[in-house]
């Protein structure tokens, strides 16, 4: 069985970042991540720190701004309005969840889709369903960028999607069908989730369940993606049971080591190279 390494492709995306925002600052261009955190959310606060750290590595400004949990929405969008008119600010990525005082989707709507790295706006959305030029989710983002590493194409095969969120499992179905892939989105309301699951050339687990994925609910010779990151026993596991489905799969990928690695290396390639350009 091939396991898919994500640091792997990771190092592979981080070398061309690297050599793209090289060109950039020879030309004086300093090119920041804008981290919007808000509140206390000690997981988005991690995840911010952990992108900063990111962006600094391969060349990029990364600029935390932090607000308290009391923040106002007026506030936000206040400094939303800053980063979106201020040149360079490439791009902007707004930790989630937000302080329940807060609309979330008054704050997507006012984050300038020519900067929201993480595909989130209305227009960007529309732009991955039509195939034209926009932001993808990262994660995604990161699958797809996963398969190529390997040539895995997904032409002609049928994929199963376990998940139906709307910053993985919906966009990555698109993706996916850019591909020329017959694709089927399952959820918690799927009947006999096993029998759809069985039939796919690519089975992908995007639904935050430990473990879901068993052995018996993979196809012999199927390529697995475990997009799941869950905390079970004190360990970090996916929603793929790794060692039973690795007996049976072609390839899968690990968690930890897979497909978060690339992720975070997804965002930062947005900076650098603008919106994700579709053959």
């Amino acid at each position: 069985m091939l396991v898919l390494d994500g640091k792997a492709v990771a190092a592979f995306h981080r070398e061309q970042v690297v050599q793209q925002i090289g060109k950039l600052r020879d030309q004086g261009i300093v090119p920041e991540l804008a981290i919007i955190l808000a509140g206390d959310d000690k997981a988005s606060a991690v995840y911010a720190r952990a992108m900063q750290k990111v962006a600094k590595s391969v060349g990029l400004e990364g600029k935390i701004y932090q607000r308290d949990a009391s923040v106002r929405e007026s506030e936000l969008l206040d400094l939303l309005r800053q980063l979106n008119e201020t040149a360079a600010v490439k791009g902007i990525l707004h930790m989630m969840p937000l302080p329940a005082h807060i609309d979330t989707d008054t704050i997507i709507r006012n984050i300038a889709p020519q900067k929201d790295v993480d595909g989130l706006t209305d227009s960007n959305v529309a732009g991955l369903i039509m195939g034209r030029p926009c932001f993808v989710p990262a994660t995604p983002k990161a699958v797809m960028a996963t398969l190529d590493y390997y040539h895995i194409s997904l032409e002609g095969k049928e994929v199963a999607i376990v998940g139906r969120s709307n910053v993985v499992g919906k966009p990555l179905a698109q993706l996916c069908l850019q591909r020329n892939a017959t694709v089927t989105v399952c959820h918690s309301r799927t009947k006999d989730l096993a029998s759809v699951t069985k039939r796919a050339d690519v089975l992908i687990a995007a639904v935050g369940k430990a473990h879901l994925i068993t052995a018996d609910m993979v196809r012999p010779g199927a390529v697995v993606i475990d997009v799941g990151i869950n905390s079970l026993d004190g360990k970090i596991v996916g929603d793929v049971d790794y060692d039973g489905v690795a007996a049976v799969a072609s390839a899968l990928t690990p968690v930890p080591g897979g497909i978060g690695s690339v992720t975070t290396m997804m965002i930062v390639e947005g900076v650098a190279f603008g919106p994700t350009q579709f053959k």
